[in-house]
């Protein structure tokens, strides 16, 4: 459209539409939200609406679409859901007093980073905004990120890029915001956020950056905040307050104090462990069922649910947490009334972080105050039924946790803020503010008297006209109503009394007179304009509660974080009381160890009753568990328990054990299963590689590393090299080994017990029965005597005739192998293919073979049938004592 013939409705529109050009413009036309050109055919194709047209008949047609304004939220939502933003343009002077085109303006950009509403966010899942940057010539970077709908903000700086955007990944945000030019790595494009550009010197800009922080904090500097020296987190901080500032287009007072990780207060989880055990994501990238989350989950609150979802992404590595949260779960585990009390209040109190931050932004409706005025209403009873309990003279109730009783000594009711709420508004309040019927009758004296009269105008009037009658004597007067003179008296001319002085004649009729008076005429005024006064009294006596309301709002969170706190700790027992696991004693030593364990997530798939459960201990001589058996064993399965125990542990949660001693960890690291990244150019064996470098980088003595089929990417002889490598290194690291649960199908391997100090062999056990094996599932010692690989491609449902000729294959491949010619590796020798063994391989054929032990020819000639069990036992004691085992 040229510029001479737009309209002064379209010059507005582009004029708008030029300050936000990369969103999509909801224009303000009467009822409707319209959209114009191309928004117009994003919007209809994504909303699936009808695409409509502008001046049809025109050779300028213009697409539009629209959506009513009363009924725009789900559109928006559906909209920011897809990664789009929105400029909502509204009309922001009243049509009937404009001159000439209605004013409008953008009041709000809604994007997936900032929005505040239930119909854009998941109850339990936080909504993240975050903001990246790196300094190239600093080596150093930051990156912060927050919940707008809580208030809650964080952030971390790092001498690693890769580390923070590994983090990014982690915390998993809907918005990101980079410097311009800036893109996400290759490596790390599962990060699936919408990416929002920013220009360095504006939003990056670290003198602005402190200053925005320093006013929205209320603090004189920023060591009080723990950034004085960490410059591109501030710069990280400020991008995301500068991007706050342009798209919420208001003051955004509610959030809370800026607090940046401390990472060494927590066990640190990468991105690859919690896809490989599986804890918010299935692999295939589902979330519910068949994730650690969906089982450990019966809190009732959101509050309680994001803060389960944070524990377990940063569990506790110190004790002292980490005990004073286990006593608080076994304080609800041992109260089964208690606990069941417990969650049928919970089940009343709504979101006070997300409900609150409504309120402080002013875009709480009247159902959110209902919401709030409820949960209130739950939290007396709350505390009632914890003093109840703390004042049992039951012995398991007086053992409640220190960190219980200092929540309860701090607990606020909010009982004023609760009987506002419960004096002001009504139980079913109408959606929108400016329609009236918001507040109960008692409230306001004036809103009372409007109430009155549009609500029983006919019998205010009645009772006028009864009055006038009684007190002038005048039984036969009549009320009237016509438009031009609206309410009056009628008097019959046959009346031969007196009239009273202030009854004013307006009409004289052939049978009649009509009078009016003072009184009727105010309360005709009132009934007239009682239905707008009412509507602007209870729209201003509405914003009136809300600033009342909002000046509460660190008490709503305080109150949000001792909710969530109880939540999360009855969930935790409920969980445990449920699933019959136990509570573990975390110590401060490496030892771990497991009894009768079990994998939660595969028992709460296939019930406690077909689970067969395992028992290991790690310790000094036990630090490396090398795991042999067949595919579909549960090599696997044991590994991750294990992980999974660790972690559970130390959130304070019990274990899915009949008991359990864990040493703490400072991480865990997950090297399990088959992927690739081919879109980045990587092979499931470089994408191995890759996660088993960044172990054997990273881990600690204190870290715990579970490795499932290092080297299976490659070649025989390759892999099992790296695999015989990798063993080597993490039993030299960290002075003495680090925990390791290695599974391999390496049967080579297994000889490396007594060679290497700390490692020792278990299988899964198997049985052959009538040419099939039965998984019996249970951790052994010792090694596997083979892989039974060809009895599982049978179970699988290879053809028959495959699984034949596999087998003479290998008869044939064994046969040679024993001969020594061939090339393929001897399964039970592993002398002939690794060095560091009797034999290195360059031995020639007619070489004589070594020497056997002296306990091997002791072995073979002694007379088992002759010996007493103790001279047994003595025997077995001193061939162990001439191996060197301690």
């Amino acid at each position: 459209m040229s510029k001479q013939k737009l309209t002064p409705m379209f010059e507005q529109y582009f004029q708008i539409k030029e300050e936000y050009p990369d969103s999509l413009l909801f224009y303000r036309m009467g009822d409707f939200y319209e959209l114009f050109f191309e928004d117009a055919e994003i919007a209809a194709k994504e909303l699936q609406i009808s695409l409509t047209c502008r001046n049809p008949n025109s050779e300028f047609k213009i697409p539009m679409c629209g959506v009513p304004h009363h009924a725009s939220k789900p559109y928006i939502a559906q909209l920011t859901e897809k990664g789009f933003t929105i400029a909502l343009c509204d009309q922001i002077e009243d049509p009937k007093q404009a001159k000439g085109l209605v004013k409008r303006a953008v009041t709000r950009v809604y994007t997936p980073g900032t929005v505040v509403e239930d119909d854009n966010l998941s109850a339990k899942v936080n909504n993240y905004l975050a903001a990246i940057i790196w300094d190239e010539s600093k080596s150093s970077g930051g990156l912060a990120w927050m919940d707008f709908s809580t208030g809650q903000w964080s952030g971390i700086q790092s001498k690693s890029e890769n580390d923070l955007w590994q983090w990014a990944l982690k915390i998993n945000p809907r918005e990101l915001i980079l410097p311009q030019g800036k893109a996400v790595p290759n490596q790390y494009s599962e990060i699936d956020a919408r990416i929002t550009p920013a220009p360095s010197a504006g939003y990056f800009n670290f003198k602005s950056a402190c200053e925005n922080i320093r006013e929205v904090q209320n603090v004189a500097d920023l060591e009080s905040l723990d950034l004085e020296d960490k410059m591109q987190l501030t710069q990280a901080c400020g991008a995301m307050l500068a991007y706050l500032r342009q798209t919420q287009l208001q003051d955004f007072n509610h959030l809370g104090e800026f607090k940046p990780l401390n990472l060494s207060k927590f066990m640190i989880l990468d991105e690859v462990t919690e896809r490989n055990l599986e804890l918010f994501k299935r692999l295939d990238g589902k979330k519910g069922k068949g994730t650690l989350l969906a089982v450990m989950d019966k809190t009732i609150t959101p509050m309680g649910g994001r803060l389960l979802s944070v524990r377990l992404k940063q569990p506790w590595r110190d004790l002292s947490p980490i005990e004073q949260n286990q006593r608080a779960v076994t304080f609800f585990f041992d109260n089964d009334t208690l606990r069941s009390k417990m969650r049928e209040l919970l089940d009343t109190v709504y979101d006070l972080e997300r409900l609150s931050t409504r309120v402080v932004l002013g875009r709480a409706t009247p159902k959110d105050f209902i919401s709030l005025r409820q949960s209130l209403r739950t939290l007396p009873p709350i505390h009632s039924l914890l003093l109840t309990a703390a004042r049992s003279t039951d012995e398991k109730s007086r053992a409640m946790a220190p960190i219980l009783r200092t929540v309860m000594s701090k607990w606020d009711s909010m009982n004023d803020v609760a009987e506002l709420l419960e004096s002001a508004l009504v139980d079913s309040p109408p959606p929108v503010i400016t329609e009236g019927g918001l507040f109960k009758t008692g409230y306001n004296a004036e809103l009372d008297e409007l109430i009155q009269l549009t609500e029983h105008g006919e019998a205010t009037l009645a009772d006028l006209l009864k009055h006038e009658k009684e007190v002038n004597d005048l039984p036969k007067l009549k009320m009237g109503y016509n438009k031009v003179f609206g309410y009056y008296f009628e008097l019959s001319k046959a009346f031969k009394g007196q009239v009273p002085e202030y009854f004013e004649r307006r009409q004289t009729l052939v049978n009649s007179e009509r009078y009016i008076t003072p009184e009727l005429k105010e309360l005709e005024e009132k009934i007239i304009s009682a239905s707008y006064s009412r509507k602007t009294l209870e729209y201003n006596l509405f914003q009136k509660v809300r600033e009342d309301v909002a000046k509460n709002r660190s008490r709503f969170m305080f109150m949000a974080d001792a909710i969530a706190a109880v939540d999360f700790w009855q969930g935790l027992a409920e969980t445990a009381r449920v699933n019959r696991w136990v509570c573990p004693e975390v110590h401060p030593g490496m030892e771990v160890v497991i009894e009768e364990g079990r994998h939660p997530v595969v028992e709460a798939v296939q019930g406690s009753a077909n689970y067969i459960p395992n028992s290991l201990t790690i310790d000094e001589k036990r630090r490396i568990l090398l795991i042999t058996g067949p595919n579909m064993a549960g090599k696997s399965t044991v590994l991750r328990q294990v992980a999974l125990m660790g972690i559970m542990a130390q959130i304070g949660s019990y274990i899915p054990a009949y008991k359990g001693r864990i040493g703490l960890m400072d991480r865990v690291f997950s090297r399990v299963g088959a992927s690739d990244n081919l879109a980045q150019g990587q092979s499931t064996f470089m994408v191995e590689m890759m996660e088993t470098a960044r172990i054997l980088r990273q881990a600690s003595k204190r870290s715990l590393v579970i490795l499932d089929e290092i080297g299976r990417g490659t070649s025989t002889f390759d892999g099992l090299a790296l695999a015989w490598a990798v063993v080597e290194e993490l039993s030299r690291r960290a002075r003495g080994g680090i925990r390791t649960l290695f599974a391999t199908h390496y049967h080579e391997l297994t000889s490396l017990e007594g060679v290497i100090d700390g490692l020792r062999n278990f299988n899964i056990a198997v049985r052959e029965w009538k040419g099939d094996i039965l998984f019996l599932r249970r951790l052994v010692p010792g090694p596997a005597d083979k892989s039974y690989g060809i009895e599982v491609a049978k179970l699988a449902g290879v053809p028959k005739p495959v699984v034949v000729r596999a087998r003479e294959i290998l008869a044939n491949l064994e046969e040679k192998s024993q001969d020594g010619g061939g090339n393929a590796p001897r399964q039970n020798s592993v002398q002939s293919i690794l060095p560091g063994m009797i034999c290195t391989g360059s031995e020639k054929k007619n070489e004589a073979p070594p020497e056997d032990h002296k306990v091997v020819k002791e072995l073979r000639d002694l007379d088992v049938n002759g010996l007493s069990p103790i001279e047994a036992l003595t025997l077995l004691n001193q061939w162990k004592k001439s191996l060197g085992d301690k």
